[in-house]
């Protein structure tokens, strides 16, 4: 029996949220100096990003901090619903990364059974925009932390997409841009790998190889 495949969505199937700040910035010229902080991305320092590193706040706290930092220089009072579905509505901006689009396509062709275990999908995107995209309802399994109320890098959220595998965690190669929950999935016996967000086409070849997807093409 091949190898499963489960995948954080927001990051890593999806574009991250620093990279469409930064587009956002294009279109919007009162965010520009607000968005020049955006984690690793950004031409400026981000000294939220690097607190989260340090575990000083969340990366929930993060996203709130930083929706609370747009939506004051638009002079908005919003909700992080309305902060992501505005960041991941910008027209003629594909959410989903073409590298991820591309593997999960051979995966699927494959047989390769295709999870996501996600933090935060209900909580910051409600019933709008990324849950709406098509590859959510062609999922085998979907664990979303804001539904089960258990986040990575908690074992029991792993525990809990393993379970919905139906696959031995060794069997399972996992895929997430923040290194808690990569070292997470590691410790549950996981196959981890974790994507780079300056890089992130880098890691979609290093599952490839795991699933044995290329060597199967030639």
């Amino acid at each position: 029996m091949r190898r499963a495949l489960l995948l954080d969505l927001g990051g890593t199937v999806f574009r991250s949220g620093s990279e469409m700040m930064g587009i956002y910035g294009e279109h919007e010229p009162a965010v520009r100096s607000v968005v020049a902080r955006r984690g690793p991305l950004g031409p400026e320092p981000d000294e939220l990003w690097e607190a989260m590193l340090r575990e000083e706040i969340t990366e929930r706290g993060y996203w709130a901090r930083r929706c609370d930092e747009i939506g004051a220089a638009l002079g908005r009072d919003w909700t992080m619903q309305e902060f992501m579905a505005t960041l991941y509505s910008l027209p003629g901006e594909p959410m989903m990364r073409p590298e991820a689009a591309a593997l999960i396509a051979d995966a699927q062709a494959a047989g390769v059974r295709i999870g996501a275990l996600t933090n935060d999908l209900k909580a910051f995107h409600g019933d709008a925009s990324m849950s709406r995209d098509p590859f959510i309802g062609q999922l085998d399994v979907l664990v979303d932390g804001s539904v089960t109320g258990i986040l990575k890098p908690d074992p029991r959220a792993y525990a809990l997409a393993v379970e919905a595998m139906g696959r031995p965690p060794s069997e399972i190669v996992f895929v997430d841009d923040m290194p808690w929950n990569v070292a997470g999935a590691e410790k549950a016996g996981m196959i981890a790998l974790q994507l780079d967000l300056a890089h992130p086409e880098r890691v979609f070849e290093l599952v490839r190889e795991e699933l044995e997807l290329d060597r199967e093409a030639a």
